[in-house]
C-alpha cells in the first residue's frame, strides 16, 4: 500500500494498493478527481496539477499523531502572531493616517516651513513602520485562515 497527500490539503489521504509508481500516482489522481467531482476536496487545485505533485506519505501512526500536534502548535503560533500584528497595526494606524494627510503638502503649490518638512520626514518612519506592519498583518491573516481550519478540525468532536 502507498499513500499520497496534497500540500494544499494534508488531511486528504489517498491510499493505493502496491508501491509508489507512475501507475499508482495515476490511480491516486483518479481518486483525487472523484473527490473534486463530489465536492469533497476543500482546496481548489491550480491548472496543471499533476501526479508528480502528490506527496507520498511514509509516516508511522506515532509520527502522524506528532505531526497533528505540531500542526496544532504551529496553528496557535500563527494565530498568536496575527493577534500581535493586529494590535501593532491598530496602534499605529491613526498616527500614520495623519502623517499621510501631511504628505499632500509636498504636492501643493503652498509654501511650507522647514519645521513642517522636518516633522514630515520624521513621520515617514511612522508611515514606513505602519505600512510594513500592515503588509505583515495581511500575509499573517492569510496564513492564519489555514491555521483556524487546522484548529477547527482538531476541535471537532468524534461524533460529528
Amino acid at each position: 500500500m502507498v499513500q499520497y497527500t496534497l500540500a494544499q490539503s494534508p488531511e486528504i489521504i489517498l491510499t493505493i494498493p502496491g508501491k509508489d509508481s507512475a501507475k499508482a500516482r495515476d490511480k491516486a489522481m483518479d481518486q483525487l478527481m472523484e473527490l473534486m467531482d463530489a465536492g469533497k476536496l476543500p482546496t481548489e487545485l491550480e491548472e496543471g496539477f499533476g501526479p508528480q505533485q502528490l506527496i507520498e506519505v511514509k509516516e508511522s501512526t506515532v509520527d502522524t499523531a506528532n505531526n497533528g500536534e505540531d500542526a496544532i502548535t504551529q496553528a496557535v503560533q500563527l494565530l498568536s502572531n496575527l493577534a500581535t500584528l493586529k494590535l501593532k497595526v491598530q496602534e499605529s494606524r491613526t498616527e500614520a493616517l495623519e502623517i499621510r494627510k501631511s504628505v499632500d503638502v509636498l504636492f501643493s503649490d503652498n509654501s511650507v516651513t522647514e519645521e513642517e518638512i522636518t516633522r514630515l520626514k520624521e513621520g515617514f518612519k511612522v508611515l514606513k513602520n505602519f505600512a510594513q506592519a500592515n503588509l505583515r498583518y495581511q500575509e499573517a491573516r492569510t496564513k492564519a485562515e489555514q491555521a483556524r481550519q487546522v484548529l477547527d478540525q482538531a476541535l471537532k468532536s468524534p461524533e460529528t
